[in-house]
């Protein structure tokens, strides 16, 4: 599966050739950095309980930008033959030369080292390539990932199921005229399956860094039991209830937060509820982005960004307070800060994003260790449900819009089982309803009663980020209306 981009090494000379080509034909004076990745991904879906698409794609992709004479502009390619990367930087000098000039500029990331870690130990300072990667993930074939589907689909005890698993293997390498040349590799997997039940639906997903991480028949079980116990569901009025929310409903704070909170460029034009040094969460709220991994869990992403900026773990929130803000090198510049190493290829436009955020567990008496059990309440969240007077447990949110950026208020639907708890006991299944709230007031300060005792490892719902996510017990849930009107 990873093909030319297995070869330790290949994409760095890549970046390493471009480099050359703008000396010859740019000069000295232009600006240059270079980004090589090798992507390989697979996925196996199923639907209606059967296997019915398998696909899998390897490309190796170069882009470059190039900066000179006060003008930036950007091209890429995937022909990596001599010819083709001299096309490549031929056009792109082309495009400097008609580009407005660029007075947001912020000049290239200086030689540095990558951040070696207990999460990221590397073959050397520059090269992350011995770690957050496993080479079975890699080169996954589509009997593996078949396996699984079957595991799933046999665990659901005959209920419809449908869904997929996914392994994607990235290898890659930065250079720049500076001096800057970094190399990193990492695989990871995915699952993500429902099943079906009298028109009641259970979830089941996971991400790891390794597939074989990932088991069908314990996703498979938890997605039929939360089926089961969503049949027959009342309807309840709007109104504002106390809720316990899954890791998979969590992960869609996270992922909000991300996007439009923790964003250097949003939080410099003050279109984000971010402020730094502000009491702005509950006390029992850390929340840390962390690229390289943590607790024996692979690197969740390269060493390094699109800048060439060595990757760290990055506090976000510390007990309630909130620390820092994603910066590449453009919003770094306006701000007077640092780039944090989250520079991608839409950046400089929409932003930097955190997309790997963990929202810290908090030890709970009882709790039982495991990704989210078999039963139609994750484990985390059984002593959060046991300690709710009246409230809500919800499993998943979805379709989450954004009406207020500023203070982050959403609106969406939960999906996949919503039930009512009543003196710590589910009484039944509740239709899906609508909400509107302020995703950052829902964590404020004495709105937190609890925080499930273990993390998920989730994926991202359109593309490769991952969530790590306990249940959380919030005191207050705003619901607008059910899901039929």
């Amino acid at each position: 599966m990873s093909g030319e981009g297995g070869r330790a090494g290949a994409e760095l000379e890549l970046a390493a050739r471009v480099i050359e080509i703008v000396r010859e034909l740019g000069g000295r004076s232009a600006e240059a950095e270079v980004n090589v990745r090798h992507d390989a991904e697979a996925l196996t879906r199923f639907a209606n309980s059967t296997i019915h698409q398998n696909v899998a794609s390897a490309t190796t992709g170069v882009r470059l930008r190039l900066h000179a004479d006060g003008r930036t502009a950007g091209g890429s390619t995937t022909v990596t033959s001599a010819d083709g990367l001299r096309a490549l930087v031929e056009r792109t000098l082309a495009a400097v030369r008609v580009s407005p000039v660029d007075r947001s500029w912020p000049g290239l990331a200086p030689p540095a080292a990558l951040r070696l870690s207990a999460g990221h130990p590397g073959s050397g300072e520059r090269s992350g390539l011995a770690f957050g990667f496993d080479e079975a993930t890699a080169r996954a074939d589509p009997a593996e990932r078949a396996a699984r589907v079957g595991d799933f689909v046999q665990a659901a005890g005959g209920l419809e199921t449908a869904g997929y698993c996914r392994t994607v293997y990235v290898s890659a390498a930065f250079a720049n005229s500076a001096g800057q040349a970094v190399e990193g590799r990492t695989a990871e997997a995915a699952m993500d399956g429902i099943a079906r039940c009298e028109g009641a639906d259970g979830v089941a997903r996971l991400a790891a860094a390794r597939l074989a991480d990932l088991d069908g028949a314990v996703l498979g079980a938890r997605a039929a039991a939360k089926a089961r116990a969503a049949r027959g569901p009342v309807e309840l009025p709007p109104g504002r209830y106390e809720v316990v929310l899954e890791p998979d409903a969590v992960r869609d704070l996270l992922e909000n937060f991300a996007i439009f909170g923790f964003d250097g460029k949003a939080h410099h034009h003050q279109q984000s509820f971010a402020e730094l040094g502000k009491e702005q969460f509950d006390p029992s709220v850390t929340i840390v982005d962390e690229p390289l991994g943590s607790r024996e869990e692979p690197a969740a992403d390269l060493p390094f960004d699109d800048e060439g900026t060595p990757r760290r773990p990055l506090v976000l929130v510390r007990e309630g307070v909130t620390t820092a803000v994603a910066h590449d090198r453009t919003s770094a510049a306006l701000a007077g800060a640092v780039s944090t190493g989250h520079a991608s290829p839409a950046s400089r436009s929409w932003g930097p994003k955190a997309t790997h955020l963990r929202l810290e567990a908090a030890p709970v008496p009882g709790a039982t260790p495991g990704a989210g059990g078999t039963g139609s309440i994750a484990d985390s969240a059984r002593p959060l449900v046991a300690g709710m007077r009246r409230g809500l447990l919800i499993t998943d949110l979805w379709y989450t819009r954004v009406l207020d950026p500023k203070a982050l208020v959403i609106t969406g639907l939960t999906r996949n089982g919503v039930w009512l708890v009543e003196d710590g006991e589910v009484t039944s299944a509740v239709s899906n309803v609508r909400f509107t709230q302020s995703y950052p007031r829902a964590l404020g300060q004495g709105r937190v009663l609890g925080i499930g005792a273990e993390t998920v490892l989730l994926p991202e719902s359109w593309g490769r980020a991952r969530y790590a996510a306990p249940a959380l017990h919030l005191a207050e849930w705003n619901v607008t209306g059910n899901a039929s009107g």
